[in-house]
């Protein structure tokens, strides 16, 4: 049987060219462009991103995700002297340690890489006061560990760490990486992602305050994102695609706030998709909008009836990726497909530290 195009993976292609991957944030995070997609209007309009004030629905609650990106990527020696890099995969809130002689320990998974696969057993040390043992291989170079150290494991990363650029940014991470690969507003407590919610990297203090004079309602959500957001879908139809399963928050005052935005029939717009897959997968989990902590793998592809979120602000997405898939699931593939055309034609950049767009 012929399956449908919204599900054929390769309904989600287009071309890129290399030279549209920002390598590099804009020189003021307000300062990106921004396509505003009006599904009821059907217009699509290019602007500046802090055109977005006058963009956005009268009396709108804005949803961002609150979570920090932690510099997880950090090398160490194997007992041979061979160079071995590890990134971190379990956020760092969800890391339960137990003492051990003086020593933290914890299980936890993370990608392992050096020259010559460690045989399970390994102890890879990265300094007096941290180490782990490889113990068990998994598929794409994914490993469980055990984590050992002493004092604040938070520290340890934050002072040997290397934030996890996208594989797509073709650069070492910089000093000033540190900063604006991070939200303004990311929340310490909520230390974990490896990767940005990167339409938040465009909100500036003051554009907040700008957003709040005007009546806009502001709640967060965390979600740590994990790897698995830069895994290609592989199955040919989206259909059979596993989606990968991420820890996220509603708090329960974010709850209440979208409960009477809805009942006051004001929308809900996602602070990109991240805070969108919050929202749904705590809708999917638990039948209403309500506090939730726990797991979520909901893939949300045409066909799908948005419960909480009425519009997207977000970053450009990959080719047949989860996410340009998602959005087409709010806006129409075709919809998207051509919007994303208009912004090459535009000279927009394009994935996390690109340009934004709107989708009302």
């Amino acid at each position: 049987m012929e399956i449908p195009a919204d599900y054929l993976l390769e309904s989600y292609n287009y071309e890129l060219p290399e030279e549209r991957i920002a390598q590099e944030p804009a020189d003021r995070r307000d300062g990106s462009r921004l396509l505003v997609l009006n599904r009821e209007a059907d217009t699509m309009e290019t602007m500046d991103f802090t055109d977005l004030i006058d963009q956005l629905p009268d009396n709108a609650l804005l949803v961002a995700n609150n979570s920090r990106v932690i510099p997880a990527r950090i090398f160490g020696m194997k007992p041979t002297g061979g160079k071995v890099e590890f990134l971190l995969l379990t956020p760092l809130p969800l890391i339960e340690p137990t003492e051990n002689d003086g020593w933290q320990t914890a299980t936890a998974e993370g990608l392992l890489r050096a020259s010559k696969t460690p045989k399970p057993g390994t102890i890879i040390s990265f300094s007096d006061d941290f180490r782990l043992v490889a113990k068990e291989a998994g598929h794409f170079g994914r490993w469980q560990v055990e984590l050992q150290w002493k004092g604040d494991l938070t520290a340890l990363f934050q002072s040997m760490g290397h934030l996890p650029l996208p594989p797509y940014i073709k650069r070492p991470d910089s000093e000033s990486d540190k900063e604006r690969y991070q939200t303004t507003y990311s929340d310490t407590s909520k230390t974990g992602s490896v990767a940005a919610p990167t339409a938040g990297l465009h909100f500036t203090p003051e554009f907040r305050e700008k957003l709040a004079e005007r009546g806009f309602e502001w709640a967060e959500v965390t979600l740590y994102v994990g790897y698995g957001t830069f895994s290609p879908v592989r199955s040919k139809d989206i259909r059979d695609h596993q989606m990968h399963s991420e820890y996220i928050e509603v708090p329960d005052e974010t709850a209440a706030a979208i409960r009477k935005a809805k009942a006051e029939g004001r929308p809900v717009i996602a602070i990109g998709t991240t805070s969108a897959r919050t929202m749904e997968g705590m809708y999917r989990e638990l039948g209403m909008v309500s506090e939730f902590k726990g797991e979520t793998d909901i893939f949300i592809y045409p066909g799908y009836t948005f419960n909480v979120i009425d519009g997207i602000l977000t970053n450009f997405h990959l080719p047949e990726s989860s996410l340009i898939i998602m959005i087409s699931a709010l806006a129409g593939r075709n919809t998207i497909l051509s919007a994303y055309k208009k912004a090459l034609v535009n000279e927009f950049r394009f994935f996390s530290y690109g340009d934004a767009m709107l989708i009302i």
